[in-house]
């Protein structure tokens, strides 16, 4: 994580604030290794899709091969949201449509900005995580650092 954490600092913008990381159970197809999660806070000058194209070519560098959906990988970079964008297109769908129903996102992105209004649900991250209904367990490993 610290490699991509460096990375994406190098391609793509200044990093403003980071999550704790949490440890959570494989979802989807879940007889593979927990995951590791964390939410950056991101200053960009990139538009969205050009964005998500550098996120892509991070996750390449550093060894990520989709073989199987939602299966076993190195690194996997998504954008959550951005600045109240709303964008669908073949590359990127944005807000990440499946948030709202994740704790694991939702989780450590309500510690960086609960107050962060969905843009297509208009509820506080806070609330879209108090409401979540995803009982998957979500564990906190490390506070941030700077």
């Amino acid at each position: 994580m610290d490699q991509a954490i460096e990375l994406i600092k190098k391609t793509c913008g200044s990093i403003v604030s980071k999550s704790s990381i949490y440890e959570t159970a494989a979802w989807g197809l879940t007889e593979q290794p927990d995951f590791l999660n964390q939410v950056l806070v991101l200053q960009t000058k990139l538009e969205p899709e050009n964005l998500m194209k550098q996120l892509l070519l991070i996750e390449e560098a550093m060894g990520r091969i989709r073989s199987i959906k939602m299966g076993p990988r190195t690194i996997d970079l998504d954008i959550l949201l951005m600045e109240g964008i709303i964008v669908t297109t073949e590359l990127l769908t944005l807000p990440h449509p499946a948030l709202p129903k994740r704790r694991f996102a939702l989780l450590p992105l309500s510690e960086v900005a609960p107050e962060l209004i969905h843009p297509v649900e208009k509820k506080a991250i806070f609330h879209l995580l108090k409401d979540c209904t995803d009982t998957l367990d979500v564990q906190k490993i490390t506070v941030p650092t700077t």
